[in-house]
């Protein structure tokens, strides 16, 4: 229940940013590296990839597996 009220929290506190805030946010969480600021960002990427259409999820997949090497 922690987990969906947190996720929850997330959601509700960047509904209605804009791009340019949503881009500050991840930007923000990355530069900062701070283990508390996961979470959200994990939020953030399952909101794109249940938004995502096959194909988009194939380029994050790439994205993600060429980043890893």
């Amino acid at each position: 229940m922690m987990n969906l009220n947190l996720r929850n929290a997330i959601i509700h506190n960047v509904s209605g940013n804009n791009q340019s805030q949503l881009k500050d946010t991840i930007v923000d969480a990355i530069e900062r590296g701070e283990e508390k600021m996961l979470p959200g960002l994990g939020v953030l990427f399952e909101v794109i990839w249940q938004h995502a259409d096959d194909q988009e999820k194939t380029m994050m997949l790439e994205t993600l597996e060429d980043g890893l090497k």
